[in-house]
């Protein structure tokens, strides 16, 4: 608990290590006065006291970005005064009442978005790295905006724009289901009109026609047989990888030309239409079903975990080494863009589900969609 002469200028240039959990400094000029200091670079002017039962107490005076520290003192000295003479300052103060966010990232979120995300564990490692060493501590209602652009701006000097809006898109839609869900306190999103960075997509690949073929030559010679079949639909498709190596029989209607994803990233259900050629691929697989998963290992007759290897032979020998599943999505979008596809078109297909999004192109017919997805199969018929 370090006393000093607390400055101005201490108050605007001090930090404390990330690892700490807050610092307290005391005033020497004001006894009872405190500037308390987060990782996050919230600071906050406080006031210990002895309240008329001789209890010991801690009250919030104001934000330092508001109050400087004359005011700070000035404050502190009036709310002494009252106490002197046997009056509570604080008494009709609201409480706030929110939790803290890690009380409810450990109580409400994480045992809510198990039940329908796969990729909850990326969610945990976010806030277990990112948010909770800030915020974990700080009631909901007491975070503020100039808090998240503290931490973005932190965040900036480690890691790439991608990371820090992934960590900004969580803390807003945590901040959302809890509105929605009327978490007592919690009654505004502070990462509101606060706008994400542009991230530079330079690692992102998209596909060539040629570059396709070769893909298609490799995998071929792939001793993991299943990989011919994975890799042509990741690409006849858009899907996520998860989405395919999760797909059962029981989601395709042939007869329709359609895939039901049952388990999505937004944690929504979507139906794709199929091109002809990823029609036929289905078809063929089912004439050697022998579980209920259409995709799945051969030796297990589950899921495939991951097919990394595989994939990372495949990929070398097709002269793409620095090709990753994910750019296959990418890559689907761009053959639709490039052959003249609408936006709208392409963003049903990718199951971008934006409350937003979705209802703008909600007009769509399933015909005009499954010709959309055909530009595929034209753009690289070496897939039929």
């Amino acid at each position: 608990m370090p006393k000093l002469d607390i400055t101005q200028s201490f108050v605007d240039t001090v930090k404390v290590e990330s690892e700490a959990s807050s610092t307290d400094f005391y005033d020497k000029k004001l006894v009872g006065l405190l500037l308390k200091v987060l990782p996050s670079g919230r600071k906050t002017f406080y006031l210990r006291y002895k309240d008329t039962e001789n209890c010991s107490c801690q009250r919030k005076i104001g934000n330092a970005v508001i109050l400087n520290i004359t005011e700070a003192r000035d404050l502190a000295r009036r709310y002494l005064a009252q106490i002197s003479l046997g009056q509570d300052p604080f008494l009709h103060a609201p409480i706030n009442i929110s939790p803290t966010l890690g009380s409810f990232a450990r109580e409400d979120y994480l045992p809510y978005v198990k039940t329908y995300k796969k990729s909850w564990n990326m969610d945990e490692s976010r806030l277990r790295n990112h948010l909770l060493p800030y915020y974990g501590k700080i009631r909901m209602n007491d975070i503020e905006k100039r808090d998240v652009v503290a931490l973005i701006n932190e965040l900036a000097e480690k890691f790439k724009p991608g990371t820090i809006n992934r960590v900004v898109i969580l803390l807003r839609y945590m901040f959302n289901l809890a509105m929605k869900w009327e978490v007592k306190g919690v009654t505004r999103n502070p990462t509101a009109g606060i706008p994400l960075l542009k991230e530079n997509n330079q690692n992102e690949r998209f596909l060539s026609a040629l570059d396709a073929k070769a893909l298609l030559r490799a995998i071929n010679y792939s001793r993991n047989k299943m990989l011919k079949h994975i890799i042509p639909m990741l690409i006849l498709t858009g899907a996520r990888k998860r989405e395919v190596l999760d797909a059962k029989w029981e989601d395709f209607d042939l007869d329709r030309g359609t895939w039901r994803i049952p388990n999505t990233k937004s944690g929504k259900a979507r139906v794709v239409p199929l091109s002809d050629t990823a029609r036929n691929l289905i078809e063929k697989l089912s004439a050697n079903q022998c579980c209920d998963y259409v995709f799945a290992n051969p030796n297990t007759r589950k899921p495939y975990a991951s097919f990394y290897y595989s994939w990372h032979t495949a990929r070398k020998d097709a002269g793409l080494a620095d090709l990753r599943v994910h750019d296959l999505r990418h890559s689907f979008a761009s053959f639709l863009v490039n052959a003249g596809r609408s936006l709208y078109e392409v963003q049903t297909l990718l199951g971008h589900s934006q409350i937003t999004t979705t209802q703008r192109y909600a007009h769509l017919s399933t015909d005009s969609l499954r010709r959309a997805s055909n530009e595929v199969s034209v753009a690289v018929p070496e897939l039929t």
